[in-house]
């Protein structure tokens, strides 16, 4: 048994009312084990050997080819074990390796190469009757969206509980861990409660590591040991292939259901979060439904089983997963194979990224430092160009060409009108010059709104004003015409109406001066004490 699975069952004795004595005696731990568990699902991570080959890889695929020979040779002269082993030795010139592990691997071996060849066993199919509140049926889909108008392949996730029909849906940039995490956490909480029996799954290397021949055992990964702990859930694993499909045949056909009534057409949207909130909705109007020939609706049969539900924990599992990339020369961090932009005072450092389904977060210390959604693909980059405007100032002539400003550009956030002004303002003062104008420019985004700044630039050019401290004077005007908040602190008092210079609007920020005017009268009766003195 291993730590994690350790820390689950003494987590399970507890709930059951165990003293802790008692689970010392029964698991041969110490108080600090009990105490530690529970603590936390998690016991403190420790340091693992890399696996190790085994000596008679070599001779596998020798092996292979003799059992698939047998299954057309007659049934009384097919290889025994003992003759596969020496048929090895003579053969192959296998050497150094005991009976018993050519043994163990034929035995492993042999039922899955008739499975693949299709002489498995006749399967028979028996209908099921589902108690309300103990069972549910988990999966992940494949469905298009049309992201930000390009056509994005994702992952839909379902949560089905078998009674009721009742399906919970999210849809994650990727079908990895994180997402299959992040799932389970925002369906047991929109259902209110965990199922008290089994919940049925694939293989899913989300949580299965390996399979144990054909049987149920399975050797699970230890985050998802540690995260069905924490929920309490049951688990029951499918047979692998799509020969075990229909043992949750329910989530399959909800999830083709799902992807017919309400992704079709292909929905357009800005982002994963403004997709799932229509999801939620999507789900709420889907509890009118009948499913077949039921009398009740989704919704009616929930209701009965939904106060069934075991209670939930009361602390959320950490669903992301934290990594320690090293900053490069580039400013970026990579993560899963692709690059995200951090800020250029960072450069040669190593920082925190916390990877979640569909964005991560980085931070240096407790400080977050940078946002980025995640990428799909593989290879790309991520490039926030605010993270890079530090370092352009002293390197003006790297921003035509940087990979940060076309994307930029892409994404709507450096508009014609940026182009327009710092065309402007470089034919005016130099490409030097104007670039670190412009720069000082896209500085004012970071406390201003986007559209305040774009509109006091396009001002701007009109006018001429090709410096920055105009674009700010004209973006702060737009800014206090909009009734919006500002993304920058209120001024301390009201501004004259009649200012006509920087130099006096910035003084107009400052609070009124209370102080007395300066006075030397102390200093005039020093001097005339000093001229009765030389009198005398």
């Amino acid at each position: 048994m291993s730590k994690i699975e350790l820390f689950a069952a003494i987590r399970r004795d507890l709930a059951a009312g165990m003293s802790g004595r008692a689970i010392e005696e029964k698991h041969r731990v110490g108080r600090r084990t009990v105490s530690a568990a529970m603590a936390s699902a998690l016991p403190p991570p420790r340091k693992t050997m890399p696996p190790r080959g085994s000596k008679l890889d070599p001779f596998k695929p020798a092996i292979d080819d003799i059992l698939r020979a047998d299954l057309d040779a007659p049934r009384k002269q097919r290889h025994t074990i003992r003759r596969i082993y020496h048929r090895l030795l003579d053969e192959h010139g296998m050497a150094d390796i005991s009976y018993q592990v050519v043994r163990t691997y034929v035995a492993d071996r042999k039922p899955k190469i008739r499975a693949e060849s299709g002489r498995g066993p006749i399967k028979v199919f028996f209908p099921q009757t589902h108690r309300p509140g103990a069972e549910a049926e988990v999966d992940f889909g494949e469905v298009v969206i049309n992201l930000r108008g390009e056509p994005v392949t994702c992952m839909l996730f379902s949560f089905r509980m078998s009674f009721s029909g009742k399906a919970i849906h999210r849809i994650f940039a990727s079908g990895g861990q994180e997402a299959f995490f992040e799932g389970h956490a925002h369906a047991l909480k929109r259902l209110g409660g965990v199922p008290t029996g089994k919940i049925r799954y694939d293989n899913l290397r989300s949580a299965v590591a390996k399979v144990l021949g054909f049987s149920r055992q399975r050797i699970e990964t230890q985050r998802w040991t540690a995260f069905r702990s924490h929920y309490g859930l049951d688990v029951f694993y499918c047979q692998p292939g799509i020969e075990g499909a229909h043992e949750k045949g329910g989530v399959e056909g909800q999830i083709g259901w799902f992807r017919r009534n309400h992704l079709v057409p292909v929905p357009r949207v800005d982002s994963f979060d403004q997709l799932n909130a229509m999801i939620d909705q999507w789900d709420d109007q889907d509890d009118v439904r009948r499913i077949g020939a039921r009398d009740r609706t989704v919704g009616d049969d929930f209701a009965v089983e939904q106060p069934l539900l075991m209670r939930l924990p009361d602390d959320d599992f950490e669903t992301g997963i934290w990594l320690t990339p090293r900053v490069d020369r580039y400013s970026q961090v990579t993560v899963r194979t692709n690059r995200y932009s951090v800020p250029v005072r960072l450069v040669g450092r190593p920082v925190r990224v916390q990877l979640h389904a569909s964005h991560l977060v980085v931070y240096d210390g407790r400080e977050q430092v940078a946002w980025h959604e995640r990428l799909m693909a593989k290879g790309g980059s991520r490039l926030d160009l605010d993270h890079y405007l530090e370092g352009l100032i002293r390197k003006p002539g790297a921003l035509p060409g940087a990979t940060a400003l076309e994307q930029a550009r892409a994404a709507g956030r450096f508009t014609p009108v940026h182009d327009a002004w710092w065309a402007a303002a470089r034919k005016a003062h130099g490409d030097a010059a104007g670039t670190r104008a412009l720069i000082e420019v896209l500085l004012l985004h970071r406390h201003m709104l986007h559209e305040h700044v774009v509109a006091g630039l396009a001002t701007a050019v009109r006018a001429g004003a090709l410096t920055a401290d105009a674009v700010a004077l004209e973006a702060r005007k737009f800014a206090e015409a909009d009734d919006r908040p500002s993304m920058s602190p209120p001024a301390p008092r009201a501004l004259p109406a009649n200012v006509i210079s920087l130099t006096e609007r910035r003084l107009a920020q400052l609070p009124a001066d209370t102080r007395p005017l300066p006075t030397v009268t102390a200093y005039d009766q020093l001097l005339r004490r000093r001229a009765e003195g030389t009198g005398s």
